[in-house]
């Protein structure tokens, strides 16, 4: 009898992603997960159990690759209000390893699983903790933190086809209203 062949979870987890990053959170099917990992159904089941739990842990993931980014565009610094929301600022417009695009397409996963919906919640929770209570700093980082999210919403869903240098603009708008 030979050795079952081990699936690698994190390897199928990225195929999940790019399932969706490409054909969109419809084509997000463990059927179409096995496909593109050469396993079975029951292997991708034997990974996640179900699409609910596959998107969840995509969602974890992407959560956790989000605070290593935070964590490391801080580099130490103590990480107040306007430092966090710089960090988020860079994440979100700046980053060229397609993390943006990412959390957008499982922010179209999770419409479709709104149970998922916790998560992304208490996630925004934090990116507001102390915007409400520090007064007109909080006012224009509130604001920046709209305008962020609505960049990308609008970039990665290719809702506005900006060229670069428009984007590199708008980008400095809204880094502008960090700084003040």
């Amino acid at each position: 009898m030979g050795r079952r062949p081990s699936i690698n979870r994190d390897e199928v987890l990225a195929l999940a992603e790019r399932i969706v990053a490409e054909r969109g959170a419809a084509a997000l099917t463990i059927e179409a997960v096995a496909h593109a990992a050469g396993i079975s159904k029951g292997g991708v089941q034997s990974c996640f159990g179900t699409k609910e739990a596959m998107i969840g842990a995509m969602l974890d993931r992407w959560f956790q690759d989000y605070a290593a980014g935070v964590t490391a565009a801080l580099d130490g610094a103590p990480g107040g209000l306007a430092a966090r929301m710089a960090a988020h600022l860079a994440l979100s417009l700046d980053a060229t390893d397609g993390s943006p695009a990412r959390g957008a397409s499982l922010l179209a996963a999770l419409l479709q699983h709104p149970e998922q919906l916790h998560a992304v919640r208490a996630w925004y929770a934090e990116r507001f903790a102390g915007l409400f209570e520090a007064g007109e700093a909080g006012r224009a980082l509130r604001l920046a933190l709209l305008a962020i999210e609505g960049a990308v919403l609008l970039r990665h869903f290719g809702l506005a086809r900006l060229p670069p240098a428009e984007w590199a603009v708008l980008r400095e708008d809204i880094a502008t209203l960090i700084r003040v």
